[in-house]
């Protein structure tokens, strides 16, 4: 897959750029998201796959197609002890706090998956040890990266829909993880709105300039029983009402194994004063989007198919990393999006 890298201005605009490199990475857990964000930064040319590591001999042996000269290495003390640049995490959310923190003290970047943290508690640990060593950091938030949110948010933020006062959030897959950990909330963090409804509060948030939260209310179900706060069991079922400062609600609802009546039904949907856009995914597919600018009843395209956007993440991630980038403040973001999560699930 090649990778075309377009990032704001605005994410780019961060201090400590020093020089150009060729950072050497390694790649803690390479399943198949961490074998697709591999081939991402590979394909970018702006870095070098220098070690991969996995609990699993085969994941090791599929990863080593992609990277044949690099080094297999025994687990993250290992992958420590060979003067990388930056490690990418991949690993089952219970690992990714502790995981970055220990890389971040050792001195080596980390782009991690999603979330950072299982609470903002453990988010805020990882951004602090970012902080401490002046170190890159960056989370998975790969819809953001897709050509229809970047050109939803430049509409947004040049005033073109208005004031902005409801936002419409759906994120139902009609599956659900394949990984028993998942379905854990002392390994996981919590159900379908820790797996799908991070990526709607970070797009939402991410859209709009991060506008403070003000109120947040939810209700979590578990095979169609209400859940109370702080559940002890996954949600497989989630609907939340953010109250934003100056006015705006966002809704979102998000679920595993809904009948859908497709693979995915996903949309970010943004209605202003003046106009309205909307994110959706075409056929039921993970991956294909069309973005349409909505004034009344006319409609404008502003991106569809194909846009091969699951690894710019990543990718961006390693050409910063390239440039010499450090520490970015944006990472409080992080925490600000695991904080409306903890609120989220009444914690």
């Amino acid at each position: 897959m090649t990778d075309v890298l377009i990032a704001p201005a605005d994410e780019l605009a961060h201090s400590g750029a020093t020089e150009l490199s060729t950072p050497r990475l390694g790649f803690l857990g390479v399943g198949w998201i961490g074998r697709h964000r591999m081939e991402a930064i590979a394909n970018a040319g702006v870095a070098e796959v220098a070690a991969i590591a996995d609990t699993a001999p085969e994941m090791i042996a599929a990863a080593q197609e992609t990277a044949p000269a690099a080094e297999v290495a025994a687990g993250l003390d290992a992958l420590l002890e060979m003067g990388l640049d930056g490690i990418v995490i991949a690993t089952p959310s219970a690992l990714h706090a502790e995981q970055s923190v220990r890389a971040l003290e050792a001195g080596v970047a980390v782009f991690c998956q999603k979330p950072l943290g299982r609470t903002a508690a453990e988010a805020r640990r990882v951004v602090d040890a970012a902080r401490a060593a002046n170190r890159l950091l960056s989370v998975d938030f790969s819809y953001r990266f897709t050509e229809g949110m970047r050109a939803i948010r430049e509409r947004v933020r040049a005033g073109e829909l208005g004031k902005v006062f409801a936002v419409d959030l759906v994120f139902h897959n009609a599956y659900g993880p394949d990984k028993d950990w998942f379905y854990d909330p002392a390994l996981s963090g919590g159900g379908c709105v820790m797996d799908l409804g991070v990526h709607l509060v970070d797009l939402a948030l991410w859209t709009l300039g991060w506008p403070p939260v003000e109120s947040v209310s939810s209700r979590l179900f578990k095979d169609g029983a209400a859940l109370g706060p702080s559940p002890g069991v996954c949600e497989d079922y989630a609907m939340a009402m953010l109250g934003l400062e100056g006015g705006a609600t966002v809704s979102l609802a998000c679920s595993w194994r809904v009948s859908a009546g497709q693979d995915a039904v996903i949309g970010a949907a943004f209605y202003g004063t003046g106009g309205g856009a909307a994110l959706r995914n075409v056929g039921g597919s993970f991956y294909d989007f069309t973005a349409e600018l909505y004034h009344g009843t006319a409609r404008e395209t502003l991106a569809c198919p194909p846009d091969a956007w699951g690894g710019r993440a990543a990718a961006d991630w390693a050409r910063r990393l390239a440039q010499g980038e450090r520490f970015d403040p944006a990472c409080w973001r992080l925490v600000e999006v695991a904080e409306v999560l903890d609120r989220i699930y009444g914690r």
